[in-house]
C-alpha cells in the first residue's frame, strides 16, 4: 500500500464511491489509489469529498427538495420544539426539533423509531428518507472498510461495532439521518425562546460528531472543516450534484487508537444569514447521514494491535459506547483513562476548497489570543507537525510503512544492536541517532528536541523557546504566507 500513496495534495481529495468497493481477489489499481487518496486526504484535512453514483445522486437531490419545502412550510418556532441534549438517551432523538443557540431546526429519521407514541407519529416527514438511509448506510459501512483496508487492518474489521443489517426485530437503529435547516426566514422565536441570530456566534470554535462518520450534503456551502495545520475551509464550497462531504469523528478516533483523528466543523452563520435575508428564500438545508456504533457494542482497539500498531496505554482499555456517549466531547478529551486529541490551534482564515492551490486567498484577522502555550505542550505540538509535513512524506515517497517501537525496548535494546528490528527503517528515514523509533507524540522532551533539529533545518531549542512569546497575529500571518507560497 505505501508505493501506492497518492502525492501530496492541496485540497480534500474527490473519490469515486464505486473506487472505493472491495472485491473478491486482488485489488485493482483504481482501488489502491482510491484508499491512498481517502487516507491523505483523512489525514491532512479531516475531510474528504465522495462522488455518490447518478442513481443514488437522483435519490439524494428529491430528499434534499422535500427536506427544503419541510422546514418552508412550517409554523412559527415555539418552546414547545426546543431540543434539550440528552445524554443518557443519545440513539432516542426522531422528528422535528429546534437548536435556537444553533440557528437551526431539524428532522432526524432513525428507522424503528418512526413508529412511537409522541410527536414524532403526528408528524408528515420529507419523503425518501428510509430510501436515503438505506443508500447512504451502504455507502458509509463501504467507506469504513476503506479505511481499515488503508490502516492495513482485516477487512470488516470495525462490523462489530455496527447496527445488524438489516435490524431484527424490536431493533431500533443507532445510525441517523438528520435533515438540517439553518436560519430559516420566518423562523421567529416567540419571546420565551432565545432568538436564534443573537444566540449563535458567527465563528465558533467548532465541534466534533461523537459518531464514526458523516456523509453531508447541502443546497448551499456554509459547513467549515478546521485542517490538521488549523486552517478553516469551507468544505461544501462548489461541490458537484453528486459530490458529499465525508468526515470523521470521535467513535472512530478511539477504535483507531488514535491515528484517525476526529474532524473538527462549525457553519458559518454570517454566510447563511445573508442567503436567507438575500434572493434564498429557505434558509441552508442539508442531509447528514450520521453512521453511529451500536448503543450494546464496545469501542476497543484489538483490530489496531492485531495488525502491528502500537496503541498507547489510554486506548487500550475497551470502554462500552453507552458510556462513551454519556460524556460531552469536551468530557471525552480530558478524562482520565483516555488521550486528549491535540487540536491544531485554529487560524481564522477562511479557505475555500475549491481554490486552495491559488495564490490568491484573503485572510481574515484575529485578535491576540490569549497567555501563550506552555513550552512542553508547544514541542508537542511542533513534533507532531513535522512529523506530518516531513517524516511521513519521506516515507510515503519511499514507500516505507511505519511501525513505531515501544520506547523501554528501543531504547534499551535495539539502538544499540546492529540488527534491531528499526535499524534499516531508521536508515532509509533518517531518524536522528540515539533517539528512540517511537511515536515523537512519545518522546522524551529531548529527544523531541533532536528529533526537531533533525528534520526541520535551522530549528532550535532557543528558537522554540521564543515562539510563545511572539505575538499572535504575527505567528498566524508567518503559517498563512508559508502556506501561500506552498499553494503556488
Amino acid at each position: 500500500m505505501g508505493a501506492m500513496a497518492a502525492p501530496g495534495i492541496t485540497s480534500p481529495a474527490r473519490i469515486k464511491l464505486t473506487d472505493l468497493i472491495a472485491l473478491d481477489g486482488l485489488p485493482s489499481e483504481n482501488y489502491k489509489l482510491a484508499v491512498a487518496n481517502l487516507a491523505q486526504s483523512l489525514r491532512s484535512f479531516n475531510a474528504a469529498i465522495i462522488q455518490v453514483p447518478e442513481s443514488e445522486n437522483v435519490l439524494l437531490r428529491c430528499v434534499l427538495d422535500s427536506v427544503r419545502m419541510f422546514f418552508h412550510s412550517k409554523p412559527v418556532v415555539g418552546a414547545d420544539t426546543l431540543h434539550v441534549e440528552d445524554l443518557q438517551n443519545w440513539n432516542n432523538t426522531v422528528g422535528y426539533y429546534a437548536e435556537p443557540q444553533h440557528s437551526k431546526e431539524i428532522f432526524d429519521f432513525r428507522p424503528g423509531r418512526m413508529n412511537v407514541g409522541g410527536a414524532a407519529v403526528l408528524e408528515l416527514p420529507p419523503t425518501g428518507l428510509p430510501e436515503l438511509f438505506a443508500s447512504l448506510g451502504r455507502a458509509a459501512r463501504i467507506i469504513l472498510d476503506a479505511i481499515s483496508i488503508s490502516l492495513e487492518l482485516q477487512s470488516f474489521s470495525f462490523t462489530d461495532l455496527l447496527d445488524n443489517v438489516p435490524l431484527k426485530e424490536g431493533e431500533t437503529a443507532t445510525s441517523v439521518l438528520s435533515s438540517c435547516c439553518h436560519n430559516r426566514p420566518g423562523a421567529h422565536f416567540s419571546a420565551n425562546v432565545m432568538n436564534p441570530v443573537q444566540a449563535a456566534p458567527p465563528h465558533s470554535e467548532g465541534d466534533a460528531e461523537k459518531g464514526l462518520l458523516t456523509l453531508l450534503k447541502s443546497d448551499k456551502p456554509g459547513l467549515q472543516i478546521r485542517d490538521v495545520q488549523g486552517r478553516w475551509f469551507v468544505a461544501d464550497a462548489d461541490l458537484d450534484p453528486q459530490d458529499m462531504v465525508l468526515f470523521t469523528g470521535m467513535s472512530l478516533y478511539q477504535a483507531t487508537g488514535g491515528y484517525l483523528g476526529p474532524s473538527k466543523h462549525r457553519t458559518d452563520n454570517i454566510a447563511d444569514l445573508g442567503q436567507a435575508q438575500g434572493s434564498m428564500p429557505f434558509g441552508r438545508c442539508t442531509v447528514a447521514f450520521k453512521l453511529m456504533p451500536s448503543s450494546s457494542a464496545i469501542l476497543h482497539c484489538s483490530a489496531m494491535t492485531n495488525a502491528g500498531h502500537h496503541v498507547g496505554g489510554h486506548f487500550q482499555q475497551p470502554i462500552p459506547v453507552q458510556d462513551f456517549m454519556q460524556r460531552s466531547v469536551d468530557q471525552l478529551s480530558s478524562r482520565s483513562g483516555v488521550s486528549a486529541f491535540s487540536f491544531a490551534a485554529p487560524l481564522e482564515v477562511i479557505v475555500p476548497a475549491t481554490a486552495q492551490s491559488k495564490a490568491a486567498m484573503k485572510r481574515k484577522k484575529q485578535a491576540s489570543r490569549g497567555k501563550p502555550l506552555a513550552p512542553s505542550k508547544r514541542l508537542r505540538l511542533e513534533a507532531q507537525r513535522v512529523l506530518k509535513e516531513r517524516v511521513q512524506e519521506i516515507a510515503d515517497s519511499k514507500g516505507l510503512k511505519i511501525r513505531y517501537c515501544n520506547l523501554k525496548e528501543c531504547e534499551e535494546q535495539h539502538l544499540n544492536a546492529m540488527n534491531s528490528p528499526c535499524a534499516a527503517l531508521r536508515a532509509q528515514m533518517g531518524w536522528p541517532a540515539g533517539v528512540p523509533f517511537v511515536h515523537p507524540h512519545d518522546l522524551p522532551n529531548k529527544a523531541k528536541q533532536a528529533f526537531l533539529e533533525a528534520y526541520e533545518p535551522g530549528w532550535t531549542a532557543a528558537q522554540d523557546a521564543e515562539l510563545p512569546m511572539r505575538d499572535a497575529s504575527q505567528a498566524q500571518h508567518s503559517h498563512m504566507f508559508s502556506y501561500m507560497q506552498c499553494s503556488k
